[in-house]
């Protein structure tokens, strides 16, 4: 055997084994078709195929397969050549007619080499998607008589691909439809700052925070947010992301940078699962109270440089539990302060045995007979203006509490009896000032004041003030009977 026929064997091996599906075809006579129509005044291929796309079919006609190897065979189901050749028509059919129509204005436009991407079928019918080479042989550049042709197999990456997509694709649907804020962001620059402090002998986290306050407006600075969804935008008032990314500094700030100094000695303690309730801030200025759950990404262990946030809005919910409080603490008629807390705060003063505390009992005058000739819609509007002229008389850690129909206290820490009598004259001035806006019916109260002595029991003081509020009520209705009896 010959060095020349030993090489010939060996090439037609490599042809026979190769990995990838191989065909030999003769292009001649669409060779000779293109000449035909350049000789009829054909100049654009393209929109000569697409005004009758018979021509296509009759080009392909044209083409002869003359050699596949043994991939080929395996790859479309076929026993032999001469099998695949006969059922042509079930390999080539459908979805490849477009990429065709462009490989052949290629080959008019005097390509000797091409590319694309297309679809064939097994002689069973199962569908392929194919990256296709084709390469006019050296030699052969004029009469086209041998063409190589390289068929990979993209079915099974492209499928995967596409199960891919599909999953991003519904991923990125449920992260932008959630219902609740959720926020993509990069804490890596934030990690790096707790090494450096690691590395500087740190320990104490804590007590460096309180120290350092400044060290958690850095922190928060060094957040980089990648990604929000739609629920976030509506949250916050942003009109897009740009948005909203240029008005961070407005979102997180105030009240956030205590919660976020909890959410950074957590990290610090290597706790990267977190949750707890924050507060941010909308574009407009109001505060949102939310439930955070945040959430280092598994992978990202090593440096946080994948974050994810979600935020439930909760503030409805803190509004209305604030109003509950409200509501067990005040009246909310006068919206004095009410009985419920007037005893706890008793029993409050009582264990701190603060000193000196005074107390002023009152008793709204003439309430019964305003609701008896005036109704109930008077009676309580006297009710509120004495709440009003009792509400601007003290402040913190004073108390004002209606703690009954027509009884009212109050309660005067760090007040002494000369102290307490200046501000009892004070609000006789204010019941004053109030009756000159509302002549009838006229605001006044019967009032009794007293002031703890030492060792003495606050409840003790309260009784002493209540007596003495009695006789000053007594004492306004024997005066109403009298001027009665002289008129």
């Amino acid at each position: 055997m010959t060095a020349s026929t030993l090489h010939q064997n060996n090439l037609a091996d490599l042809f026979e084994l190769a990995p990838v599906s191989l065909w030999v075809e003769d292009f001649s006579a669409l060779q000779a078709l293109f000449e035909q129509w350049r000789a009829q005044g054909v100049s654009d291929l393209r929109a000569w195929l697409h005004d009758q796309p018979g021509r296509v079919a009759e080009c392909s006609a044209r083409i002869k397969v003359l050699q596949v190897n043994r991939r080929t065979l395996e790859l479309f189901e076929a026993s032999d050549l001469d099998h695949l050749v006969a059922n042509l028509d079930r390999v080539f059919r459908d979805d490849m007619h477009r990429e065709h129509l462009e490989e052949l204005v290629q080959l008019w436009n005097g390509a000797t080499r091409y590319s694309s991407q297309t679809v064939n079928y097994t002689l069973g019918g199962r569908r392929l998607d194919i990256q296709l080479n084709a390469h006019v042989l050296p030699g052969y550049e004029t009469s086209w008589s041998r063409v190589l042709f390289s068929i990979e197999d993209l079915t099974d990456r492209l499928h995967a691909e596409r199960r891919l997509h599909a999953s991003e694709q519904y991923a990125r649907g449920l992260f932008e439809h959630s219902p609740v804020s959720l926020w993509v962001e990069d804490f890596s620059a934030v990690r790096h700052l707790l090494e450096l402090l690691r590395a500087q002998g740190i320990t104490d986290f804590t007590t460096f925070l309180r120290v350092h306050p400044e060290f958690i407006d850095r922190c928060m600075q060094e957040i980089r947010v990648l990604d929000v969804n739609q629920q976030t935008l509506d949250l916050v008032g942003a009109s897009d992301r740009a948005h909203l990314l240029r008005h961070l500094q407005h979102v997180f700030r105030d009240d956030m940078r205590v919660h976020f100094a909890d959410q950074l000695i957590d990290l610090w303690n290597g706790k990267l699962t977190q949750q707890r309730e924050i507060v941010n801030y909308h574009l407009n200025g109001q505060p949102i109270n939310a439930h955070m759950q945040f959430a280092v990404m598994p992978g990202h262990e090593h440096d946080w440089s994948l974050v994810l946030v979600s935020l439930t809005d909760i503030t409805a919910r803190k509004k209305a539990e604030a109003y509950l409080e409200y509501l067990g603490n005040h009246d909310v008629l006068t919206g004095l302060r009410n009985r419920t807390f007037f005893a706890d705060e008793i029993n409050r003063l009582e264990r701190k045995d603060a000193s000196p505390i005074s107390v002023i009992m009152l008793d709204l005058n003439g309430l019964k007979s305003v609701n008896d000739d005036l109704g109930h819609a008077a009676g309580d509007g006297l009710l509120r203006r004495a709440g009003e002229v009792l509400g601007k008389l003290v402040d913190k850690p004073q108390v004002a509490a209606r703690v009954g129909g027509d009884e009212f206290v109050l309660l005067l820490p760090d007040l002494d009896a000369a102290a307490t009598r200046a501000l009892s004259q004070h609000l006789l001035e204010l019941v004053d000032l109030n009756n000159q806006f509302h002549q009838s019916p006229r605001l006044s109260f019967s009032m009794g004041m007293a002031t703890r002595a030492t060792g003495e029991r606050l409840e003790a003081a309260i009784n002493r003030a209540d007596q003495q509020m009695y006789e000053a009520k007594r004492s306004f209705y024997e005066q109403i009977d009298f001027n009665r009896r002289q008129g």
